[in-house]
């Protein structure tokens, strides 16, 4: 796969010394399991004995806008709990015990997300005031677990299993000491990635190839679309530099901005910057967009980016406009009463007419004479309106707004597919397919058949080749892994700028 094998994003980084393989984590005894698993605050099970349902604990459980929002500290734990609506149904053979703690044993790369949120090799509060929520094979959902180093965070999801986990922000005070503090008020977050979720659901009502869950790579297109604008804009308006994309294992894609401009900001902040990102779509209730011009730079360069995909993406792969019911959301986006009749006057003569060819007609029923009142220019106007209503992203705002939402971490299982949720190369995002992405069973059948086939290596050489490197994760460990090693290099960057600024002012106020 071209998009998993492609080189690391910034391969001229200096590999971290911390990158050393960590070997298997034997069980936790008891009493380390007390000492690391708050089971305060995980979810019971209902009297009944049956285990609560994923639905149970999130709006869908198919949803690809995978964050928990942190409540206030004093009634946190009541509000992380929820019971069952029906019982659980049965898990497929990627959800067992066995498989997830052989992935979390073989082939999750602990050591490089925990140096991507710790932003050092060395253990500091940054990755250990973090909160993880995980989410266990039983249904438990347990919050405000956190680590000292990455060896004990991998120890406990081996021990534990989690079918998924959740990463939160760095929080004031380590999230497990937050009840003994005699202010509820000193229990808060201070520093997060900035995030963005993209779920294909919300392009329900203008794709036609596939619905709800499911996925294609017609509608995928969709998500290629959204990456593009929303990085552009990233980058080119904001400086953002450390952009993570990552496929959310289904039929979405999640970015984390880690620079530490972006970890720093207040929730008026992220709320701000959504809104700029975000365009208020009406055509599902039938409103115009409303635009107004000339446009803003960004939605100019957003058209820019879109406009080749909207023939062969939009109009000739999902034909939004085929059915009279359709095409009438495109009648009701057209600001002239007399073409929009004469559009519906044509078209109830030719029912069969394709969008590409409604499209058309737009332009040939304008030029006809006094059919319409609208102008060259209006008529232009309008047409980059519709434009946008079809190709513009559809961002999860209310993810992005909060410094406490929860957001399923890179690299877990998707609990629905079985599939690992990786990192997308942008450099070869079209090349990027979902459908091929592996699932876990897929990685534990890699390394059996990668060990037949070098039986005659000696076990001195068997030991320099971790599991995930006999697998098809290892394009996109090795992708994170750049990444990862690109956001050390600038924050100690930073911190050599920081501690010289230090001396420097330390040397200006000493009177001699």
């Amino acid at each position: 796969m071209p998009h998993a094998t492609s080189p690391s994003p910034e391969q001229d980084a200096p590999a971290n010394v911390e990158d050393s393989y960590m070997t298997d984590a034997p069980p936790a005894p008891a009493e380390d399991a007390e000492r690391t698993g708050d089971t305060t605050d995980s979810q019971p099970l209902p009297a009944n004995g049956a285990p609560p349902t994923l639905e149970s604990m999130f709006d869908d459980d198919d949803d690809d806008g995978d964050e928990f929002s942190s409540s206030g500290p004093t009634k946190a734990d009541e509000s992380s709990q929820e019971k069952p609506q029906q019982q659980q149904p049965s898990k497929p053979k990627y959800s067992s015990p066995d498989i997830l703690r052989q992935f979390y044993q073989r082939l999750f790369p602990f050591r490089w997300l925990f140096q991507w949120l710790n932003h050092s090799a060395t253990p500091q509060p940054d990755f250990q005031n973090r909160e993880f929520a995980f989410v266990l094979p039983g249904g438990a959902y347990i919050r405000y677990q956190s680590f000292m180093t990455a060896d004990l965070f991998r120890k406990q999801c081996v021990q534990m299993t989690p079918e998924r986990f959740e990463i939160g922000p760095q929080y004031s005070v380590n999230p497990r000491d937050r009840k003994q503090l005699r202010k509820a008020s000193a229990f808060k977050p201070i520093m997060k990635e900035l995030v963005f979720d993209i779920d294909m659901t919300d392009y329900d009502p203008i794709r036609t190839c596939c619905s709800g869950a499911a996925i294609c790579n017609k509608c995928w297109q969709f998500i290629v679309m959204a990456v593009k604008v929303v990085d552009a804009a990233l980058r080119e308006d904001f400086g953002f530099q450390h952009i993570l994309w990552v496929y959310s294992g289904r039929r979405g894609a999640h970015a984390w901005i880690s620079d530490k401009r972006a970890r720093e900001m207040d929730d008026t902040k992220r709320r701000a910057l959504a809104n700029y990102l975000v365009l208020t779509m009406g055509n599902e209730q039938g409103k115009r967009t409303g635009i107004k011009r000339p446009l803003h730079p960004h939605l100019d360069r957003s058209l820019k980016i879109l406009n080749p995909y909207f023939q062969d993406t939009v109009l000739a792969d999902q034909d939004p406009w085929h059915s009279p019911e359709r095409a009438e959301k495109l009648l009701q986006l057209l600001p002239d009463k007399g073409l929009t009749t004469a559009l519906q006057k044509k078209w109830d003569s030719t029912p069969d007419r394709s969008s590409n060819q409604k499209w058309a007609d737009i332009d040939t029923v304008a030029e006809a004479g006094s059919l319409t009142t609208l102008s060259a220019k209006q008529l232009v106007d309008a047409k980059q309106d519709i434009r946008l209503e079809y190709t513009y992203p559809r961002l999860d705002a209310e993810v992005s707004k909060k410094l406490n939402h929860l957001l399923k971490s890179p690299f877990v299982i998707h609990p629905g597919t079985g599939r690992v949720c990786v990192p997308i190369d942008t450099r070869t995002l079209e090349d990027f397919d979902p459908l091929t992405v592996p699932t876990v069973t897929d990685l534990l059948q890699e390394i059996d058949a990668w060990d037949a086939n070098h039986g005659t290596m000696s076990d001195e050489e068997r030991a320099k080749v971790q599991d995930w490197q006999k697998t098809s994760l290892k394009g996109y460990v090795e992708y994170f892994r750049g990444y990862v090693a690109g956001l050390l290099k600038e924050e100690s960057k930073g911190s050599k700028r920081g501690r010289e600024e230090e001396v420097q002012e330390g040397a200006e106020s000493m009177e001699f």
